[in-house]
């Protein structure tokens, strides 16, 4: 069975709360649900992982055993060389995962550091972001397993 960690950096524990007219309504709690329900549809193991604090991400991407990644790095994104470090060094197949369009956003946001070593980014669509996300990281590692039969 295939596993897909879900991480989420700095202020998402606040979704819900914050400028909702900008990241939506749905708080981080809701947010896992939805996506369980869909991995556990797809008999896909799903883990969610949030924190404030940039070693304990860069700790959790070190020692995962995730065959996929979905991360929001929220203000990460765009100052963070170590979390970009531990993607490549761990080299698991990622996707850079925003509630808002970055590129609608203030100048500074508009410049990721690990869209480049991502297989793909999705941003602007709220909480349908990770959906979005979540279904295709499921077509990846589908598509992965049906080359290694």
């Amino acid at each position: 069975m295939s596993k897909i960690l879900v991480i989420n950096g700095p202020n998402l524990n606040l979704l819900g709360k914050r400028e909702q007219n900008i990241y939506g309504e749905k708080t981080l709690e809701e947010i896992n649900k939805e996506l369980e329900e869909i991995a556990k549809s797809h008999n896909i193991k799903i883990e969610f992982f949030q924190s404030n604090y940039e070693g304990k991400i860069i700790e959790k991407i070190q020692s995962t055993d995730a065959d996929f990644i979905i991360i929001n790095p929220a203000s990460l994104t765009h100052t963070s060389i170590g979390l970009r470090d531990a993607l490549l060094a761990r080299n698991i197949p990622s996707i850079e995962v925003h509630l808002s369009n970055l590129w609608n956003r203030e100048e500074f946001r508009r410049k990721s550091l690990i869209s480049d070593i991502c297989i793909g980014v999705i941003s602007g669509f709220k909480s349908l972001s990770y959906k979005l996300a979540l279904f295709a990281a499921i077509d990846f590692l589908s598509e992965k397993n049906r080359k290694n039969i």
